[in-house]
């Protein structure tokens, strides 16, 4: 078996004398090694190892530029358990052999050559170098399997998300285009303040679920098409505890975690005017801040059985007019520059169809 791996190995040989070049490669080949590579222009073997692959290197030092020490600093980059290097060499001083290994060598032999020892140091270098390699693809597999399964259970959360989204629809009157627009304009945002791009993408899956919390309030006062009573908007204030309470989870994940955050504080307000809980200033997590200004800037900029679109300078006057009040001013000043970025959401996302409208939704 382990023929069989020598005998598509790569060695390569790089020595300026004649002589021993053709003694190294002869010897090699007669070990059982068919691809020999060898070289006695030194600049000419540099320029070959950088350009192909190869699994063992025999190098001379005393050579003319580049000499051996030159080539080890040029090859300095590379992987030597997988590439081995073995220094051929008549310089047999402690300092140059301590330099040689520095600079990355894994063996050293010092000529006059003992054939019988330079092949025994060949053959466990390079079984070295197979097994690296071979370690190397195997990890690399993993890792390719590792990367799939995690796209599949991406997938699979975006898919749980979609579902969810849809299923606050059908007691909404919003489409599924406005809600998956809330999340990508508050990705937007995030990444236009320089937020971690992880967190940046767990805020642009978590923000449609913002208020899936409806799904708990009754259609007798969601769908009410006049003025709620008192009462009636202390219960349909309640939704923003529902949607914390529906993705809140004892099997804790970032993702469900930020989508309760925002569920549970995208209705508190700047000045502490909001519910559920009357946050006030940076008390409000950012998240549900964020998602406080996308959800009404979108809602302004759609359409709804109760009102006509507002105009895009009206929506950006109103959204100036809330700094402070209703929202965090510093964050009004970010959306001030997205919002020819946030148009343009509107008209790649625009809503296709209203299928759940049914009357005016309070929010």
């Amino acid at each position: 078996m382990l023929f069989d791996a020598l005998s598509v190995a790569t060695v390569v040989v790089i020595d300026d004398v004649r002589a021993n070049l053709r003694l190294l490669e002869s010897s090699l080949k007669t070990f059982g090694l068919r691809h020999v590579k060898a070289f006695s222009d030194s600049a000419e073997g540099l320029a070959w190892l950088q350009a192909n692959p190869w699994d063992l290197l025999l190098l001379d030092l005393d050579m003319p530029a580049p000499n051996g020490f030159d080539i080890l600093q040029q090859l300095a980059a590379g992987d030597r358990s997988c590439a081995p290097v073995i220094i051929v060499t008549a310089l047999n001083s402690v300092d140059e052999r301590r330099r040689g290994l520095e600079l990355g060598a894994s063996d050293y032999i010092c000529k006059p050559l003992d054939l019988p020892e330079l092949l025994l140091r060949v053959r466990n270098n390079l079984r070295l170098s197979l097994a690296s390699q071979a370690l190397q693809q195997e990890r690399e597999l993993l890792e390719q399997r590792v990367q799939a399964r995690t796209e599949q259970l991406r997938a699979s959360y975006q898919s749980v998300i979609r579902c969810l989204a849809r299923a606050s629809s059908y007691k909404d009157n919003e489409t599924g285009d406005h809600i998956m627009r809330i999340g990508a304009s508050a990705a937007l945002m995030a990444t236009a303040m320089g937020m971690d791009p992880d967190w940046i993408e767990q805020l642009r899956l978590a923000a449609p679920m913002h208020d899936v919390g409806k799904i708990g309030i009754a259609d007798a006062i969601l769908t009410k098409p006049g003025a709620l009573t008192e009462d009636e908007r202390t219960v349909m204030n309640h939704h923003a505890r529902i949607g914390y309470e529906i993705l809140h989870d004892e099997q804790r994940s970032p993702l469900t975690d930020l989508a309760a955050e925002i569920a549970i504080s995208h209705h508190e307000r700047w000045d502490g005017s909001g519910y559920p809980n009357g946050l006030k200033g940076e008390e409000i997590p950012l998240s549900g801040r964020i998602v406080a200004l996308c959800d009404v800037y979108d809602a302004l900029r759609s359409p709804r059985p109760y009102k006509q679109v507002w105009s895009a300078e009206r929506s950006q006057a109103h959204i100036r007019e809330g700094a402070g009040g209703h929202f965090d001013p510093q964050l009004v000043q970010v959306m001030c520059g997205l919002f020819a970025e946030l148009e343009a959401l509107q008209l790649n996302m625009a809503d296709r169809a209203e299928p759940f409208m049914r009357s005016p939704v309070h929010d």
